[in-house]
């Protein structure tokens, strides 16, 4: 079983706007609703494409009913822990420039956080958890480091996705995959990056640091992806990007569900680009038929 975990999930308000006119009225024109949390994302993407999966997390409030009731809507495993604080909401401006208001999450408390990681004890060497975003109020400051401790005693893989020092204190416990962006490796080693090839030295850091895998995506100027033996290039796929937010939680999503199904990882490379590019490339999450028109675009360069 594949496990995502959203410690700080969010029902995203998405706002259309001509124009935003601050400390004046403006009126939307159109408006809806996505269920978020970059955990929430990848169990999205991995539902869409018929590969098994659970959400973990915290849900509470009228906010985390309407979150328990999109699961059940959208027939999606979940098991969260249910906390006595409402989920937040985000607010996503999308007009000339995008602008967004996250909300600061609920207060978790100590006995939530025991509830919450309890739920872990039952893991397995067959289970992968991948552990996305950034933690709520009141949860340890070790919440990560915690959360991996568990997968190690109990032999599960597990797939990092977050930045700064969590991410280099991560690295060391030897993580299936890292998904960084550009920017999040600049941060990572204290450089500024001006094309691709000044990242794959770094790149190679990470596996040497202790990650099995590493990909790292770059926007409209593709992605890399490194394992013990070789670097790759995929170039971007052509197209119009309509919406950004998701495509790195697909592209993760993308290759655990595709190594986790049996396929060799440059494969599972090639579906995580489908999968990053078919999501920036729509609304919502990608579907599978979405993703498999993307897949015999995409191509793959070794780098030298």
């Amino acid at each position: 079983m594949i496990y995502s975990v959203t410690l700080n999930p969010s029902i995203d308000y998405i706002v259309k706007l001509d124009e935003f006119s601050e400390g004046k009225l403006n009126r939307s024109q159109g408006e809806y609703v996505n269920v978020g949390g970059k955990g929430i994302m990848v169990s999205k993407l991995l539902t869409n494409i018929g590969v098994d999966n659970k959400a973990l997390g915290f849900l509470g409030g009228f906010t985390g009913d309407y979150i328990y009731s999109w699961f059940k809507d959208q027939a999606m495993k979940e098991n969260f822990t249910r906390v006595g604080h409402n989920t937040r909401i985000n607010v996503k401006l999308k007009g000339i420039q995008e602008s967004e208001i996250n909300g600061m999450g609920p207060s978790i408390s100590p006995e939530e956080q025991r509830d919450f990681l309890d739920k872990l004890a039952g893991l397995t060497e067959d289970d992968t958890v991948i552990i996305s975003g950034s933690a709520a109020p009141g949860l340890s400051g070790d919440i990560f480091d915690q959360i991996i401790r568990i997968c190690k005693d109990k032999g599960a893989d597990f797939v990092i996705d977050t930045s700064g020092q969590a991410l280099k204190e991560a690295i060391k416990m030897e993580p299936l995959l890292i998904k960084p962006n550009f920017d999040e490796v600049s941060e990572l080693f204290g450089q500024n990056f001006t094309d691709k090839d000044q990242i794959i030295p770094y790149g190679k850091r990470c596996l040497d640091m202790g990650a099995q895998y590493a990909i790292v995506s770059m926007g409209g100027d593709g992605a890399l992806f490194f394992d013990r033996e070789d670097v790759y290039y995929a170039p971007a796929v052509e197209g119009v990007l309509v919406n950004s937010v998701g495509a790195g939680d697909s592209m993760l999503a993308g290759f655990v569900g595709s190594i986790k199904s049996g396929l060799d990882p440059l494969e599972a490379f090639k579906w995580s680009v489908a999968s990053g590019t078919g999501t920036a490339f729509c609304q919502d999450i990608a579907t599978k038929d979405q993703i498999e028109e993307i897949y015999k675009k995409i191509k793959i360069e070794k780098v030298d």
